[in-house]
C-alpha cells in the first residue's frame, strides 16, 4: 500500500503544479482559454438551465468531431490514403481510472468529510463559545450577501477572484502582507478585549 502512495504522489504533485501554473498565468494562452471557457459557462447558466447548457455544449462538441471525421474520411477517399480513424491516437489511450487513484482520493474526501462533520458539531453544539459566535457572525453576513447576489453571481465573482487575486498578490505581496498583519492585530486586540470583559468567553486552556 505504501508503494501505491508513492506512485500516486508524483501525479498529485503534477496536478497541483498545473493548477498553480493556471492560477498564476504562467502560460497566458492556456489560462486564458480555461478562464474564458469557465466564465462563459457560468454566464450561460445565468441565461439557460444547466440541462440546456450541457446539451448545447454536447451538441457543439459532437458537431465539431462529426464534421472533422467526415472531412477526414472524404479527404482519405480522394487521396486514396489509409490513415485510419482521425481520432485513433485518442481512442487508443487508456482513460480508465486506476483503483489506486480512486482509493487515494476517496480516502482524502472521506477524511475531509469527517473533519467537516466534527467542525460543524464543534460549532453548532457550542463547544467553544467564541468560535460559535464567530460562525454566527459569518452566517449573519452571508444572509446579506445572499440577498444581494444569487449563487451563480457569487460563483462568477469567485472565479474572477480565483484567477486575479493570486497574480495581484504575487506582484504586491509585501504591501498586502503588511496591511493584512495590521488588520489581524486589530482584530486580535478587539477579540482579546471582548473576551476579557465578557464572562464565559475566554477560551478553554489547551
Amino acid at each position: 500500500m505504501e508503494n501505491n502512495s508513492v506512485v500516486c504522489e508524483p501525479a498529485a504533485n503534477h496536478w497541483r503544479k498545473q493548477v498553480v501554473d493556471l492560477l498564476y498565468w504562467r502560460d497566458v494562452k492556456t489560462t486564458g482559454v480555461v478562464f474564458g471557457a469557465a466564465l462563459l459557462l457560468l454566464l450561460s447558466l445565468t441565461l439557460c438551465s444547466i440541462v440546456s447548457v450541457s446539451s448545447y455544449i454536447g451538441l457543439a462538441l459532437l458537431s465539431v468531431t462529426i464534421c472533422f471525421r467526415i472531412y477526414k474520411g472524404i479527404l482519405q477517399a480522394i487521396q486514396k490514403s489509409d490513415e485510419g480513424h482521425p481520432f485513433k491516437q485518442y481512442l487508443d489511450q487508456d482513460v480508465a481510472l486506476s483503483e489506486d487513484v480512486v482509493h487515494k482520493y476517496s480516502d482524502l474526501v472521506l477524511a475531509k468529510l469527517n473533519k467537516t462533520i466534527c467542525e460543524l458539531r464543534h460549532l453548532f453544539l457550542v463547544e467553544d463559545l467564541v468560535d460559535s459566535i464567530k460562525f454566527a457572525g459569518l452566517m449573519w453576513i452571508l444572509t446579506y450577501v445572499g440577498s444581494l447576489f444569487n449563487g451563480l453571481t457569487i460563483l462568477i465573482l469567485a472565479l474572477i477572484g480565483l484567477f486575479s487575486c493570486p497574480i495581484v498578490y504575487e506582484k504586491h505581496q509585501a504591501q498586502i502582507d503588511h496591511y493584512v498583519a495590521l488588520v489581524n492585530n486589530q482584530v486580535k486586540d478587539i477579540v482579546g478585549k471582548v473576551q476579557a470583559k465578557v464572562p464565559g468567553m475566554k477560551r478553554k486552556a489547551e
